[in-house]
């Protein structure tokens, strides 16, 4: 895994078209920010050279499997060299709507080898601090598309193929993949990825000790104000160790796809 700083934390937000990770994305880098985090969110694909090919591409007919997988690699590539690893150096947030994990899941459900895609992505790429994986059943992705969006599913988002890549998703099984119900509210949704993020990768990376500032024994970091995430976790409303204040507002213009 990537570790040029001890500070910079990254996260993905996954899932099948229509799952609502640009929401979360939006949701979760306006209460980061609040806080007093430095933050940036991406996406992918990128509005570069190669990600416009991806995304011209979804309009008017995907590329043959060898050359979608290869202009993935070459917009991620140029992504994490131009974007992610300078803002991950300089100890921010980066928060992204989608990385290697969909090219896993959309390029396994067109016939690649699950098992080689997966060994290349985590060889070659930053693997995230955490990815929360929105599930939701393609009927619903595509119905959100069409009704919350008021767009055309386009050739990525046929209902065959997002069935083959909700499958492959589901049977990512690692640490740092959390798997959030996504027909939960916005809010319940938002709730449960800063739970996890609050007390996952922020206290990791910003707790003043090893074990944890809301350690019952060992607290006087905590009682000087001199532990920076256990004051970020009070400034993002965390009430108890597992739990998140709904009071946080809603981003203006979100809606729930």
């Amino acid at each position: 895994m990537f570790k040029e700083s001890t500070r910079g934390i990254l996260v993905a937000v996954e899932g099948i078209d229509g799952a609502g990770k640009t929401t979360q994305v939006s949701m979760l880098k306006r209460a980061l920010s609040h806080a007093g985090e430095r933050v940036i969110s991406s996406k992918e694909p990128t509005n570069g050279k190669w990600g416009s090919i991806l995304r011209r591409s979804a309009q008017s007919g995907r590329l043959s499997l060898d050359e979608e997988l290869d202009t993935f690699i070459q917009d991620r590539t140029e992504h994490v060299q131009l974007k992610i690893k300078p803002h991950l150096a300089s100890g921010e947030v980066v928060i992204l709507d989608r990385y290697f994990y969909s090219t896993i899941a959309y390029q396994g459900a067109r016939g690649a080898d699950v098992a080689a895609v997966s060994l290349e992505m985590y060889t070659r790429f930053p693997e995230p601090d955490a990815v929360f994986i929105l599930d939701v059943d393609p009927v619903v992705g595509i119905h959100r598309i069409a009704n919350d969006r008021g767009e055309e599913p386009n050739h990525f988002e046929d209902r065959g193929s997002l069935v083959q890549a909700r499958d492959i998703f589901n049977q990512m099984n690692r640490k740092n993949i959390h798997r959030i119900d996504g027909l939960l509210s916005i809010r319940e949704v938002h709730r449960q990825i800063m739970s996890l993020f609050v007390d996952g990768p922020l206290k990791e990376k910003r707790c003043a000790k090893e074990y944890g500032c809301d350690d019952p024994f060992h607290r006087s970091y905590r009682w000087s104000g001199s532990c920076e995430w256990w004051n970020l976790r009070a400034k993002l409303a965390v009430q108890g160790q597992d739990s998140v204040s709904q009071s946080l507002p809603l981003p203006p213009g979100d809606a729930e796809a």
